[in-house]
């Protein structure tokens, strides 16, 4: 019972502490701050990428979808750590709620007629798999400016 007790402790005290570190590990914009449409995408099944044709088009100009994106990742506790608003070019962290788990999310607005191009690169820092967090959560951002913007 008392060892039951210790390893229960331990891997107490070993949640508590990852999840500290988690929340607090840095994520520098020189290395997670990249154009969506140059990256290679990674070999690990825990990202989404959506450029070319696979991206979103709005009819909207890069400065509202600028601040409509913007507004969304806020709502979702984003932090902007790379790149501006005013430049069309942002990467967000966003955490996860229990443990803090860090992704980025890099976005690159292009001028396309009267309308825009969305191209999004959201993945993982840690882990193999994400179980479709990146994916839904791009699927998300576009649903929802959409539904602010329109086709």
């Amino acid at each position: 019972m008392r060892i039951a007790l210790i390893l229960l402790a331990v891997l107490a005290a070993a949640t508590i502490g990852a999840a500290i570190w988690f929340r607090t590990v840095s994520m520098p914009a020189e290395t997670w701050h990249v154009d969506p449409a140059a990256v290679t995408p990674p070999a690990t099944p825990n990202f989404d990428l959506r450029v070319g044709e696979r991206a979103p088009v709005f009819d909207a100009t890069p400065d509202v979808m600028a601040a409509r994106l913007d507004a969304i990742a806020a709502v979702e506790g984003a932090a902007l750590i790379g790149g501006s608003l005013a430049e069309g070019h942002m990467t967000y962290i966003v955490r996860s709620r229990l443990m803090g788990y860090p992704d980025a999310v890099s976005i690159r607005l292009v001028p396309v007629g009267q309308g825009t191009r969305v191209e999004i690169f959201s993945r993982s820092r840690f882990g193999h798999s994400d179980i479709g967090v990146n994916a839904a959560r791009v699927e998300r951002w576009i649903s929802t400016a959409r539904a602010q913007t329109g086709p």
